[in-house]
């Protein structure tokens, strides 16, 4: 397969993922559990999952176990795409992360702390991959045209816990406006909706679906997660329902070229468009009913 085809269908993959599943780099004994959780990606992670003592040894152990085809093949969705979390481009480890995805060439890789369209470029110029901006400061959402405008840049991730850390807020609600703006960054630079962060409470089963939920309603297209039993239900969560489908397919029957009704609804070409979308999302998942 030539280097641009193969990079195009990396991109297409990080595109469409919806359910994305973090795993520490220090724990290779869980790779093979993380590809075949039925996550869409997996994300590596040689950031905050590892102390900062330990990122010698966890890059060590990111490269004896880095998944191979026989787990991509025993994975129940198919090969999920794999990402590798370097650290920040301002940190000393940064090179280190670098040279190592050039060796182990992953789907792409993660870059938190993004702020600019420099960091993006660098990040691609030095690990040869496709990037995953995190916005989780006030710089990252000030400089988001930039970030998001960088044609290495495949799709944006949002960190919200440090955002909320550096807006100095407990209150997740006051960063629904930098929600917003990545979906907004987003659309307006032709990029797939962005992925929302993480939940941490992995206790209630049901804390990650309604997250996943709210993000699908600010109009995030995928969700981090931390934990395996994660996946399924924000995977859920993401899909268009019956009810939906049924809407959908109502709307397609009764729209034309111009404005219609349906009953008391009013179906315009953004209506239609909207009906559209949803089947394709449903038929691209698999969930067509």
């Amino acid at each position: 397969m030539a280097p641009e085809t193969t990079t195009a269908a990396r991109a297409d993959a990080l595109t469409a993922a919806v359910t994305w599943l973090f795993v520490p780099a220090s724990r290779p004994d869980r790779f093979t559990k993380a590809v075949r959780s039925g996550a869409d990606a997996v994300i590596i992670d040689l950031e905050d999952a590892v102390p900062a003592g330990g990122k010698d040894a966890a890059r060590d152990a990111l490269r004896a176990g880095w998944p191979g085809a026989a787990d991509a093949r025993s994975s129940p969705g198919g090969a999920p795409a794999v990402a590798v979390r370097v650290n920040a481009r301002t940190t000393a480890e940064f090179a280190a992360d670098a040279r190592l995805c050039r060796e182990l060439a992953p789907d792409a890789v993660v870059l938190p702390k993004a702020e600019s369209g420099d960091d993006v470029r660098a990040a691609a110029e030095a690990s040869g991959a496709l990037v995953l901006p995190l916005i989780e400061s006030a710089r990252g959402l000030v400089g988001l045209s930039h970030v998001a405008s960088r044609p290495e840049t495949v799709r944006l991730l949002f960190g919200g816990i440090d955002l909320a850390l550096d807006l100095g807020t407990a209150d997740d609600a006051a960063l629904d406006t930098s929600r917003s703006d990545l979906v907004r960054w987003s659309a307006a630079c032709s990029l797939p909706p962005p992925v929302d962060g993480v939940t941490t409470d992995v206790r209630d089963g049901t804390a990650a679906a309604r997250h996943a939920a709210r993000a699908r309603r600010w109009g995030f297209g995928g969700k981090l997660c931390v934990h395996p039993a994660q996946v399924g239900p924000v995977e859920t969560a993401f899909a268009p329902d019956a009810a939906e489908l049924e809407w959908a397919r109502e709307v397609l029957a009764a729209g034309g070229e111009g404005a219609s009704r349906r009953g008391g609804e009013m179906i315009d070409r953004p209506v239609v468009e909207r009906a559209r979308r949803l089947l394709r999302r449903a038929e691209g998942r698999g969930r067509t009913m």
